[in-house]
């Protein structure tokens, strides 16, 4: 969350790892398929070797098929896919919810990924939510691994082709990014860190927190001023102070304010620093080498300490580097 004071903020920055898991916006496809084998005169046992893609029928409506509708050699074998959607990658995400046991779900398991293997797919991302703990054990046998893990569920991956995988690593932090749809930044596209200007009489610890609420509707804990710039003659020709806070977020769902902002959501802050406008102007670059020294724990904000005056019986806060503090008394 960035503040300005008038002063102005910007910038809500997680260094935690409760984050939502985000799910691009895909659309569903065929959740089963079937292969149609002929067979002799006699009974004998079906042995499918080959799968291939056809037209999803339902049980329901294979049983009310007449013996005319059917050649009169014909058997017609159902196998289920899991329900999945696509990803920007070449892959596929796969959320689990329904529990099965295992044979039935390494059965379909490779049904699958037989179906995703023809189609040119590459990464399977598989969310295994925790009470269905009990697939970790398939899954890591069928060649899966762990991506990351959060309270709530487990992120396995596979990888199809026989290249290279190209999976990311977990992003071990996310930032709040919104997209304006007024002022200089609108219809550009550019993600930014929410900003705001500080109300009268009002401190920044907590106009920080409640513009990144009234904004993305998420509750956050203030920790730190990570850094400030001072310029002059800016807005009816006054001096301006622009403060870089760092953020604890205390929720996850995003509720816009649609009256300024088109969107918002969770981005990993490597994701966010690529961006060109914010590799382009000297002021994001400062401020994306602070938040990657804070991430790898060499650099120190300054946090609010709450302080009494002679001059004032207001409460009033004193921002300061409380560790380096800390350690001076060792």
């Amino acid at each position: 969350m960035l503040l300005r004071s008038l002063p102005k903020l910007s910038l809500l920055f997680s260094s935690t790892t409760k984050n939502p898991f985000h799910l691009p916006k895909t659309h569903r496809f065929i959740s089963s398929w079937k292969t149609t084998i002929k067979a002799p005169p006699s009974p004998v046992k079906i042995g499918v070797k080959t799968r291939v893609p056809i037209r999803s029928i339902s049980t329901s409506k294979f049983s009310q098929l007449s013996a005319e509708e059917m050649t009169a050699g014909d058997q017609v074998q159902q196998v289920k896919l899991l329900t999945s959607t696509n990803d920007d990658h070449g892959g596929v995400i796969v959320e689990m919810d329904q529990p099965m046991d295992s044979t039935t779900f390494v059965s379909i398991l490779r049904a699958s990924i037989s179906h995703w293997k023809q189609l040119g797919k590459k990464g399977v991302w598989i969310k295994l939510p925790i009470h269905l703990v009990s697939l970790v054990e398939a899954l890591v046998k069928e060649g899966f691994w762990y991506h990351h893990a959060e309270p709530k569920y487990l992120m396995l991956v596979y990888w199809i082709p026989e290249t290279p995988n190209t999976i990311p690593a977990n992003a071990t932090h996310r930032v709040l990014v919104v997209q304006e749809n007024s002022g200089h930044f609108q219809g550009t596209g550019v993600w930014k860190f929410p900003t705001g200007v500080v109300d009268p009489g009002e401190d920044i610890c907590v106009a920080a927190v409640r513009e990144v609420k009234e904004e993305t509707g998420v509750d956050s804990e203030f920790l730190e001023v990570l850094a400030f710039r001072q310029s002059h003659i800016s807005f009816f020709e006054k001096s301006d102070l622009f403060f870089v806070c760092m953020l604890q977020p205390l929720s996850s769902d995003i509720q816009l304010q649609k009256l300024e902002i088109e969107a918002a959501q969770w981005m990993p802050f490597e994701e966010y620093a690529a961006q060109p406008f914010a590799q382009k102007h000297g002021l994001l670059r400062y401020i994306n080498d602070i938040c990657l020294a804070k991430i790898g724990g060499g650099y120190s904000g300054y946090a609010p300490v709450s302080t009494s005056s002679n001059f004032s019986d207001q409460k009033s806060y004193l921002y300061l580097d409380v560790e380096a503090l800390k350690r001076s008394k060792l």
